[in-house]
Parts: C-alpha cells; sequence; structure tokens
C-alpha cells in the first residue's frame, strides 16, 4: 500500500475533528507529531482522534494540541495540506478577534519550538556530516587539507554558522512577519563587516548609538528576539503606511528601526540569555556530577511527553558553538530513549496479545535504532505505566555510568544507537563508557520492566 494511502482516513476526517479549518492558527509537525494551535480548545475531540487509523495518540501541550503519528508523519502532513489546500508550514489566516493566550512558561516554549524545530533536519545533518569528516580522519581516509575534507567540514560548520539566518526566516514565519525580512535580520548579525569589526576590535556605532561587540555565528536567541520584535514593528508601518507606498515604507522603515534595536539592544540580550542557559545547565552537572545526568535520563520521557524537552535546544546550540561539546542533556537523552525500546522488547517477550507484541517490537525498533519514543511511550510503555517505570531505573543506571566516565557528546546526530559515532573524541573512555551507558542501561530495563510488568 503507498504511503499516501496509509493516511487517507487521518487526511480527510483531522481537520474536521480539531474543529475545521476556521478552528486551526498553525498547522505544523515535528519529527513524529502533527501539531494544532486552535483558537477553541473545546471544539477539539480527542477520542475521536484516537479512533482514526495512523493515530498512536494524541495530548494537549499547553495551549498546542499534538497528534502522535510517528516517522511517517511527514507523509501525513503531506496528504493533508494537499487534501484541504491549507499551505504547508504556514498559519491559517488569522482572526483578529480571537482571543488571547496567556502567557505561560508552555506558550513561551511552543513559541520557541516553533522557530527552532524546522532547523532540526539541517543541524543533525550538518552535525552528521562533522562526525563523517572525525571518522575519516582517524581511519586515515581523509587528511586536513585534502579538497574532500575541505569541503565537507565547510558544509559541516555552514549549518551552524548560519544558523542566525535560519532562525530569523522561521521566526518571521512563526509570528507572522516577512519572511525575506527575518532573514535579513539574521544574516546582518554575521556579516563579514561586522564579524570582522568584532575580531579586530574596531568600535562600531549606528545613530550615535554603539553597537555591542559579539560574535553571533551559530547563536539562537540573538536573532529570535530581534525577529520577534520586528513582526509587530512591521505590522506597525504596514497599519500607518499609505497604501500607494507601503511597498517601499513598510520594509524601509521596519529595517531602519530594527538595525539598532537588533544591533544594540535585542542581539545582546540574546546572547546573555543564550549564554546564561548553558551556564545553568552546566552548573547544574558541575555540582551534581554523574548523579544530575542519571536524574535528567530518568525523568526526560516525561519532558518529551510534555513538550517540554524543546527548551533544552537554544542550551545544546550554544554550548556546541561554545565549549564544543554537551556533558549532560544528549548523553541522558541517548540512553533514556535506548530504554524506551528496552522496555518495549520486554513486554513484547512477556506478552501473549500478538498485537501488542507486534506494537511493542515495531516501536523498540523505531526507538533504539532511529531515537525516535514517542511511538513507544504512546503505544505501550506510557499506556501500560510499569514499563515506563522499568525504563526510568534503567536509564537512571545508564545515566550514571555515563556520568561516572564524563562521557560528552561531540555533535548533533541520530538519538539511538546511530548517535554512537557522536561520541568518538581523542578520550577513547569516552566512547566506551558511552557504549557500556547504553548497554547496562537497556538490560537493566529489560530486568526490570519484565518484572514489573503484570499483563491483565
Amino acid at each position: 500500500m503507498a504511503k499516501k494511502e496509509r493516511f487517507e482516513d487521518l487526511a480527510n476526517s483531522v481537520i474536521e475533528l480539531v474543529g475545521g479549518k476556521e478552528n486551526i492558527v498553525y498547522f505544523t509537525h515535528c519529527v513524529t507529531r502533527l501539531r494544532f494551535n486552535v483558537k477553541d480548545k473545546g471544539a477539539v475531540k480527542p477520542e475521536e482522534i484516537e479512533k482514526v487509523p495512523g493515530v498512536i495518540g494524541c495530548q494537549w501541550s499547553g495551549d498546542q494540541f499534538q497528534i502522535i503519528i510517528g516517522q511517517a508523519v511527514g507523509d501525513a502532513y503531506d496528504l493533508i495540506c494537499k487534501k484541504t489546500g491549507m499551505a504547508q508550514q504556514a498559519a491559517v489566516d488569522e482572526n483578529l478577534d480571537q482571543p488571547k493566550r496567556k502567557l505561560s512558561f508552555n506558550t513561551i516554549m511552543d513559541a520557541i519550538s516553533g522557530c527552532i524545530t524546522p532547523c532540526i533536519p539541517v543541524l543533525i545533518g550538518a552535525g552528521m556530516v562533522k562526525i563523517i569528516v572525525l571518522v575519516c580522519e582517524m581511519l586515515g581516509i581523509l587528511a586536513a587539507g585534502d579538497p574532500t575534507h575541505t569541503v565537507l567540514t565547510f558544509v559541516g560548520d555552514a549549518g551552524f554558522y548560519f544558523l542566525p539566518v535560519m532562525i530569523g526566516g522561521y521566526t518571521a514565519k512563526k509570528f507572522g512577519g516577512n519572511t525575506a525580512l527575518g532573514i535579513l535580520m539574521g544574516a546582518m548579525f554575521i556579516h563579514p563587516t561586522f564579524i570582522s569589526s568584532v575580531t579586530e576590535g574596531t568600535a562600531l556605532s549606528v545613530f550615535g548609538l554603539p553597537i555591542y561587540s559579539a560574535s553571533y555565528s551559530s547563536t539562537i536567541f540573538p536573532a529570535l528576539l530581534t525577529v520577534f520584535v520586528m513582526c509587530y514593528v512591521e505590522k506597525f508601518f504596514a497599519k500607518h503606511s499609505p497604501d500607494s507606498i507601503r511597498s517601499i515604507t513598510e520594509p524601509l522603515f521596519t529595517i531602519l528601526v530594527m538595525v539598532p534595536l537588533g544591533l544594540c539592544v535585542l542581539g545582546p540580550i540574546g546572547a546573555f540569555l543564550g549564554n546564561y542557559i548553558a551556564i545553568a545547565v552546566m552548573w547544574i552537572y558541575e555540582h551534581l556530577g554523574f548523579v544530575g545526568v542519571a536524574i535528567l535520563a530518568s525523568v526526560l520521557p516525561w519532558l518529551v511527553l510534555t513538550g517540554m524537552h524543546t527548551g533544552f535546544t537554544p542550551y545544546l546550540l550554544n554550548a556546541f558553538a561554545t565549549v564544543g561539546y554537551d556533558p549532560i542533556v544528549l548523553v541522558a537523552n541517548v540512553v533514556s530513549n535506548v530504554d524506551q525500546g528496552a522496555a518495549c522488547l520486554a513486554v513484547a517477550l512477556k506478552t501473549k496479545d500478538k498485537n501488542l507484541r507486534s506494537t511493542a517490537i515495531s516501536c523498540a525498533v523505531t526507538a533504539i535504532v532511529g531515537g525516535v519514543t514517542e511511538p513507544a511511550m504512546f503505544g505501550v510503555n506510557f499506556k501500560l505505566r510499569k514499563p515506563m517505570y522499568g525504563a526510568m531505573i534503567g536509564s537512571f543506571i545508564g545515566g550514571a555510568i555515563a556520568g561516572l566516565g564524563q562521557a560528552y557528546c561531540y555533535a548533533l546526530g541520530g538519538r539511538g544507537i546511530f548517535a554512537i559515532p557522536a561520541f568518538i573524541s581523542d578520550r577513547p573512555a569516552n566512547l566506551i563508557f558511552m557504549v557500556a551507558a547504553m548497554a547496562i542501561g537497556m538490560i537493566a530495563t529489560f530486568i526490570a520492566t519484565y518484572i514489573l510488568y503484570k499483563e491483565n
């Protein structure tokens, strides 16, 4: 059966079940979930949506409704957009009379996630290119100075270096601004003239206002904050510009206002914010050590269930851009992911239900190999409860081992067993302890789940 036919029922019914096209403010998707921001939460019918073929589960994460599909979510998303005529990764026309959403931690995380999530595939791809170069160097296949080595190195670096440009474009799209203007705001932070001025220590100013000298390549928050404000400035000029010259005044005045705001105020604030988030996570690691890694690995599934795990992305990108590695988040993430798969394997071995066994095995493969855990959590572990507890026990043990061995992750990459190359470094013990943490954590999870889970 073709992939498009697989989600035919879902594409034909899901829009009506979330209250109709007019109820949707923003519709996008991540790695495994369809994500809806709606005007009227009461119009959404979760019970009926869960019965639709192809749906693993659904939940509210703050004000966002999420439908868990699995790794084929892109096929479902494309088919829904095709059948309904909705623009891909774009908000439905906003109703200005809709009630304002209350400011909360969840709404902030939702906003940040909407700006960053579309960039994740680029960062994973670029990270894996850097890993390939590193492995080829260690095996003697490539040497510094080789043409292929040079090209792959700058391609891998480009995915991170130009992050402000990508963030600027997607932030503008998220908040209803002009995408090209958003890209420009991100690009001004890494223009060669600005970069050289920072490197040489040359003082810059605009309209008499001093510009804070900082390196903004590979950053998130400076561009995100600047473009967020830019969207409202642009709307102001769009509203007050005469129609006959709006095409000139709207972009011109927006740029003239945002250049000093971005370079003198918002950019520095964003840089400080990103640095202090990284400092906070590093403080936890330095003061709790292996216990911090163990605790995070154990509770991470619950952060994923609520969508709060997206809050770690800015820290990770900042960590790789500054110190060059992550000692806690991705370490805990990889351990937790493979343990979700190990819990499913224990259920598959113990259950007598053929359907559950089939589901558990497929979810285990997805989690262990692909590092995608939503199918495992929603389809098996969280639903049965005890396997989730078993995974938490195993993840605590695996995280503790990784923390004791000071296993660091050196690149964004896979989240399952394909993440192993990201732990290769000039310290062999780094890779050894990470592999040991994954293996022992899976064994502990399997045993704990097999003991705890009792089939009704």
